[in-house]
């Protein structure tokens, strides 16, 4: 079985198909969904998509394109939405400087106030890294000497720098469907050197569809054709990949294993 540790059924492209999409997804073997926040005012959103399905998480945090709209949410407010059983991540959250929706340094403190949720909840925090690379390493690595703190760099399509600078610091990649494109070369190296228990595959859905349906709206059955490709970077078969993956999705994002545990002896 696999997870798509990050994809977006909240989006308008989903609503008038959910039951759907989520019935492919488990067609197609993906036996675990995290639908990610971008806006910490919609998380009631998340939240209901997530108590609506089982198998499927949620998270709670701003992404940083709309940082500038919500600069004043506190680490505590953080903190007490992520008290949801189904909430098991802070985030997304992180730097975009590719597209400058929102200013710089409003994205840093935002990016800051979120790893201090994800320190005090020990929660991991699912972190956006575009074209920052370097002040990414730098915030990383500054904010892990004031304590620890899980995470995982998601949709990877950074440099080997962070990557590396990652890992050091203990945390996870995850790769998306850019990883099958065909001029991904460097992307598929640097997914080389990253270790099998580092390892996790998502769709960011609905964007990024894999080949073969590249250029299509994505959804979370298309998390295999990603790990796939993953299998064969790696020299590993698909099952491995998909074994591989979900035990470092239940090790990172554990208060999933939690919820379902608690659900089960209910």
């Amino acid at each position: 079985m696999l997870v798509d540790n990050h994809c977006h059924l909240d989006f308008p492209d989903f609503a008038a198909e959910l039951d759907a999409i989520v019935a492919r997804a488990r067609a197609a073997g993906v036996s675990r969904m995290v639908t990610i926040s971008t806006y910490v005012r919609r998380f009631a959103t998340y939240r209901a998509i997530a108590e609506r399905y089982h198998g499927v998480f949620c998270t709670v945090g701003t992404h940083p394109h709309q940082a500038a709209e919500e600069p004043d949410v506190t680490a505590e407010e953080l903190v007490e939405l992520s008290r949801h059983p189904r909430c098991i991540a802070i985030g997304e959250a992180g730097l975009d400087y590719h597209y400058d929706r929102s200013p710089r340094d409003m994205q840093q403190a935002v990016f800051r106030t979120h790893i201090a949720a994800a320190r005090a909840t020990g929660l991991p925090l699912v972190i956006h890294a575009r074209a920052a690379d370097d002040d990414m390493i730098a915030i990383l690595r500054e904010e892990m000497e004031k304590g620890t703190f899980g995470a995982v760099l998601h949709c990877f399509s950074s440099g080997p720098e962070l990557a590396r600078a990652g890992l050091d610091l203990g945390l996870y990649v995850s790769f998306s469907g850019i990883l099958t494109f065909k001029r991904s070369e460097d992307l598929r190296a640097i997914a080389a050197d990253v270790p099998l228990d580092r390892l996790l595959v998502e769709t960011d859905a609905p964007y990024l569809a894999p080949v073969p349906h590249r250029g299509q709206r994505n959804e979370p059955a298309y998390v295999a054709h990603t790990a796939a490709v993953l299998a064969e970077v790696k020299g590993v078969s698909p099952a491995a990949i998909a074994r591989v993956t979900t035990e470092n999705f239940e090790r990172l994002f554990a208060k999933a294993v939690a919820a379902e545990a608690e659900a089960g002896a209910a």
